[in-house]
């Protein structure tokens, strides 16, 4: 007997046997040789899929013509596409009787539903922002920590981050401080989001600065726009501007107003820059920042008074 016949032999009995470990479902067998098919097949087709998607984003990339939010949707959408065709096409190829399992069909279907409800609707839900364009790859939105949405601060400067990308389950955002956030794409849908570059990638940016009652505030008001308008950063449309805001116990407070064009770029590295330079030409022209003070008065108990300072 040859090498060939030997190995045929041999693998139709390890067929034979595998074959004959199973079990009956109904007028179904279910073998360890279809289920052992069934993983073969099974791994073909994703392996085919990826293949094919592989192309498929590498060809979108090469369409100078779209955007990445059009390139990213329709990643998605062929991607689902691809996905059902391959679970249809290798039911056929196996030959698996569907209705052979209904007796535990509507147990796994409803134990499925349940486990994938909350991934079924991020992933609708990214469709969607993709589809409306409200968040897009490189926006710029606010973030909180432990990628809970809201106008979280740090030091009074916002928490905002860049949209890296958009994926089935949540959107990664990256913050200036090199932390990741995912955050789920349902939560996108059903809480209010500050997009920043919706609209605009302009972010006004105001600061607080206390000038004291005995300084030259005419002066002090054109040093702060020259500082203003001598940073790169600072938009000059629409020009920089500062108004007295109140006229407090300590000190006249004004509020610098600016725009930037690059709030991925940070916030407070910016208003630190600001800052430094109105103190430092604040030294030099003699105006003075009020600094905290605070008046204790002792009396003693019958109300005369005993101390002051």
């Amino acid at each position: 007997m040859s090498v060939e016949s030997g190995l045929r032999s041999g693998i139709a009995e390890v067929i034979a046997t595998m074959k004959a470990l199973g079990l009956d479902v109904g007028d179904y067998r279910l073998s360890l040789y279809s289920l052992f098919t069934t993983l073969v097949v099974a791994a073909l087709l994703y392996a085919g899929v990826r293949l094919v998607l592989r192309a498929i984003k590498w060809l979108l990339r090469r369409n100078k013509q779209i955007d990445d939010t059009q390139r990213i949707l329709t990643e998605k959408l062929i991607a689902i596409a691809l996905f059902i065709f391959a679970i249809l096409f290798g039911v056929d190829l196996l030959s698996i009787d569907l209705t052979a399992l209904t007796v535990f069909s509507g147990a796994a279907g409803l134990a499925i539903g349940f486990g994938l409800q909350k991934t079924v609707g991020n992933l609708i839900a990214g469709i969607i922002l993709l589809m409306d364009r409200s968040i897009k790859p490189g926006d710029v939105i606010v973030v909180g920590d432990a990628a809970s949405m809201g106008v979280a601060t740090l030091g009074g400067v916002p928490n905002v981050g860049r949209v890296a990308k958009i994926g089935v389950r949540a959107v990664s955002v990256v913050t200036r401080d090199g932390k990741k956030h995912l955050i789920p794409n349902e939560l996108l849908m059903t809480q209010a989001v500050e997009n920043w570059s919706y609209s605009s990638r302009e972010v006004r940016v105001r600061m607080r600065v206390p000038v004291a009652y005995d300084s030259d505030i005419k002066r002090a008001h054109r040093i702060m726009l020259d500082i203003a308008q001598a940073n790169p950063r600072i938009l000059d449309h629409p020009e920089p501007a500062v108004w007295i805001t109140a006229f407090s116990e300590r000190a006249v407070e004004h509020e610098l107003r600016y725009w930037i064009a690059d709030p991925e770029s940070g916030l407070g590295n910016i208003q630190g820059e600001v800052f430094l330079g109105i103190w430092d030409a604040f030294q030099d022209a003699g105006i003075r920042v009020p600094y905290p003070r605070q008046d204790v008065r002792l009396v003693e108990a019958g109300g005369a008074k005993k101390e002051e300072r």
